[in-house]
């Protein structure tokens, strides 16, 4: 994992002191290849340069309470709001939603997501972000990963960064599917691992890769003298024979004005800061259309790293988690905002056509509400949000039963949805990766189609 975190400051020989914020370790440089271009061509996969930016909303958002509303099932399952009419004609959302409702031609809504694995937010933290459950000691690579090792990095920037900080405990103890899993670390992504909400929030530096931190030195050559010693010292050791070319692309990200500009977010205007709201989630959404429109091709925005004494979308109803009212008074409102915010802004910038903008969470919840006043984890069918770049906004696809326990129509695997997004990021969904022991992985499983109706 490559982190942003590290916290005593560093001093360059340009004289600039500045927070070490990134173990800049393991990442790669590997381009699009001739073969990867003709494959493409021979299986009719569009050739855009598509980017994507991943709202991950961890705790798992009640489909019945935001964007699939049951306002004629019983007073105990439709829940405390009614459904609003939005700019699509037909489509309906929570009221608590009103900037969204007016922005609904850019996003389509897929009602019917559904998994069958433990009702775990682990398990739906890894299939949502790999199309895959982890088995057998295999963990699967983040989508973004994925797309990262396929098309390597653009210029100075990484492929894949992830914002703010990874997923932390929420009650499992299970990889959560934000790595490049078999793929290796060095196609893991860039971890910032701090708040640019923050008042003085600081450009991050790119430092050397964490095995090599404790080597502190205040000069750029003499940085690359300790690596050399370690790579002589360690020459036998794999981690270590990649550390040499590894160490090249960190070393121009340290020294790229470009990297270090696009995580600064003083450059904004205060208004549009403001627009996106001062929240942590709001100023990640804010700092994602950034590094996308200075060539990072995903990023991966977690909108909470824990769902335990906080106010999140893990709605049981008592402490240490949320109820129904703490969510629509607090939660909503800050992804309403936001989410309205980066659609609104890719949008005037030109960047929607050319980036896919989903926002997911790892389940539903149940449609019954319970004695404490909230909804328990529900896996059986939920709603995603999914726009931008080839896929069209303002549709639904699929739709759960009366009550909201389960698809009624056109169910949707995590698989499925995993192949919409590669196929959305001119990826062949069939195509093939070195797994453990080069056991060749498929993209998604046999079988496993995209979302047709999206494109």
């Amino acid at each position: 994992m490559i982190r942003l975190d590290a916290q005593r400051p560093a001093h360059f020989c340009d004289g600039v002191t500045r927070r070490d914020f990134l173990y800049a370790g393991a990442i790669t440089t590997l381009g699009l290849t001739l073969n990867d271009y003709l494959q493409a061509q021979q299986t009719g996969q569009a050739t855009r340069d598509t980017n994507c930016i991943m709202l991950f909303l961890v705790g798992g958002p009640s489909h019945i309470d935001t964007w699939d509303p049951k306002p004629n099932a019983p007073e105990e399952i439709r829940g405390p709001f009614r459904p609003t009419a939005t700019n699509v004609n037909g489509m309906q959302i929570s009221e608590i939603f009103p900037r969204m409702a007016r922005h609904a031609d850019k996003f389509s809504l897929i009602r019917s997501v559904y998994h069958t694995a433990t009702a775990v937010h682990d398990t739906g933290y890894q299939m949502m972000q790999t199309g895959r459950l982890f088995a057998g000691g295999i963990e699967h690579p983040h989508i973004g990963c994925v797309l990262g090792y396929v098309k390597g990095a653009r210029d100075d920037m990484p492929p894949h960064v992830l914002v703010p900080r990874p997923i932390g405990r929420t009650g499992g103890n299970l990889p959560h599917g934000h790595t490049a899993g078999y793929l290796g670390r060095p196609h893991d992504p860039f971890i910032l691992n701090a708040d640019p909400a923050v008042p003085n929030f600081q450009v991050p530096d790119l430092l050397p890769p964490a095995y090599i931190s404790a080597v502190r030195a205040n000069r750029r050559q003499r940085m690359r003298d300790a690596v050399d010693g370690a790579m002589q010292s360690f020459e036998n050791n794999s981690q270590a024979r990649q550390l040499d070319g590894n160490f090249q692309l960190a070393y121009r990200l340290m020294s790229s004005p470009r990297a270090r500009e696009a995580f600064n977010l003083d450059q904004e205007p205060a208004a549009v800061r403001d627009r996106y709201g001062r929240t942590r989630f709001g100023q990640s959404c804010l700092l994602a259309r950034r590094l996308i429109e200075r060539g990072v091709r995903f990023v991966t925005v977690n909108m909470f790293e824990t769902v335990f004494d906080e106010v999140t979308w893990d709605i049981h109803g008592s402490r240490p988690f949320t109820n129904i009212a703490q969510m629509s008074r607090e939660v909503v409102p800050n992804f309403d905002q936001a989410y309205s915010a980066l659609l609104e802004d890719l949008t005037n910038r030109g960047l929607y056509s050319n980036t896919i903008v989903t926002a997911m969470g790892e389940f539903g919840r149940t449609p019954k509400i319970n004695p404490a006043g909230g909804r328990d984890h529900h896996p059986g069918v939920w709603t995603i949000l999914m726009g931008g770049g080839p896929i069209r906004g303002g549709r639904v696809i699929g739709e759960s039963d009366e009550l909201g326990y389960r698809p009624k129509s056109r169910p949707v695997t995590s698989g499925e949805v995993a192949a919409t997004l590669y196929r959305g990021l001119g990826l062949d969904v069939h195509r093939e990766l070195p797994g453990p022991q080069n056991r060749p992985i498929p993209l998604v499983d046999f079988g496993v189609q995209a979302i047709r109706e999206l494109f």
